[in-house]
């Protein structure tokens, strides 16, 4: 892994944990009526907390393809899934929260994890897989179980609602981080005529505005702390599966190797869930007002006529 690839991925992920930091703060206020509508962004634009989200977003975004550009998914995903210590530093810094055990343990954990996926594993690039049934297949499961996830979490006030949207827009968005690595290398094989006259691009962008939903959803339909945990542990999942299952990536699959990762990708978890569930992490706020009530706490005071 070269240093390039580790500074483009951890300056991503501090850009995206900040970034979800202030999009939730903004979201939880938004109206129920726009829960999984597009009228959830067009409402939301005129928020500039959120508006400073999404601009931290996009630009790791544009760090993270930088970083799938030089570097394998199975390398890059991990390293992404350190967002939540930033999101979690941020948090810590505006609650005056201290770590605590549970702070340092999921740190430790989450650090820990990637470095043992990474070591044991020694992820590592090869050719793209040219069968279209395995790339559909992988494809097929991820969004479907996306889909799946969504489905089941069509009722804004159901508690596990936003767990459900966190796992739906994780796997949607390491789905995305696959397809972006594709879309470079049609880029670098053939030139923006192949890249244009390719369906990945389009898949991209699809991916992102449907995650984009999700994610703002499940923030506002619950606290930080139960989403974005969610979000984290799925993306870099879904993303090794598609890196492994078609873009060709490769790890150790000796016993102990296979050991190891299985180990670092359960740590990864572990620490994921102990960072989202510290007391730092935004709880939101609970929704006791009619639908004009949460438009009118998004919108702000008018004056009266």
């Amino acid at each position: 892994m070269s240093v390039l690839v580790l500074l483009l991925s951890v300056g991503a992920a501090c850009c995206l944990g900040f970034g979800f930091v202030l999009q939730q703060d903004a979201a939880r206020r938004a109206p129920l009526s726009d829960f999984l509508s597009p009228r959830l962004l067009l409402d939301l634009m005129r928020v500039p907390s959120w508006l400073a989200g999404i601009g931290l977003m996009v630009c790791g975004m544009v760090l993270g393809a930088l970083a799938l550009g030089q570097g394998e998914v199975s390398v890059v995903e991990p390293l992404l899934a350190t967002n939540l210590l930033f999101a979690m530093g941020l948090s810590r810094y505006r609650t005056g929260q201290s770590l605590g055990r549970q702070g340092w343990g999921g740190l430790c954990l989450l650090a820990g994890g990637v470095t043992a996926f990474l070591v044991a594993g020694e992820p590592r690039g090869g050719e793209s897989v040219s069968s279209p049934l395995r790339h559909w297949l992988v494809i097929g499961v991820v969004a479907g179980l996306a889909l799946l996830l969504t489905a089941c979490a069509r009722h804004p006030r159901t508690r596990g609602t936003p767990v459900l949207l966190g796992l739906a827009a994780g796997l949607l968005y390491g789905l995305q981080d696959a397809l972006t690595r594709l879309s470079g290398e049609r880029l670098s094989d053939g030139g923006w005529a192949v890249l244009l006259t390719s369906w990945q691009p389009y898949a991209v962008l699809v991916l992102g505005v449907s995650g984009l939903i999700l994610v703002q959803s499940a923030f506002e339909a619950g606290p930080l702390r139960m989403s974005l945990p969610a979000l984290t542990a799925a993306q870099p999942l879904a993303g090794i599966a598609c890196g492994i299952g078609f873009l060709g990536d490769q790890v150790r699959t000796d016993s102990g190797a296979l050991a190891w990762q299985a180990v670092g990708l359960a740590a990864i978890v572990a620490g994921i869930v102990l960072l989202g569930l510290h007391p730092a992490m935004p709880e939101g706020r609970e929704r006791h007002g009619s639908t004009a009530a949460d438009r009118l706490m998004l919108d702000g005071p008018h004056e009266s006529g």
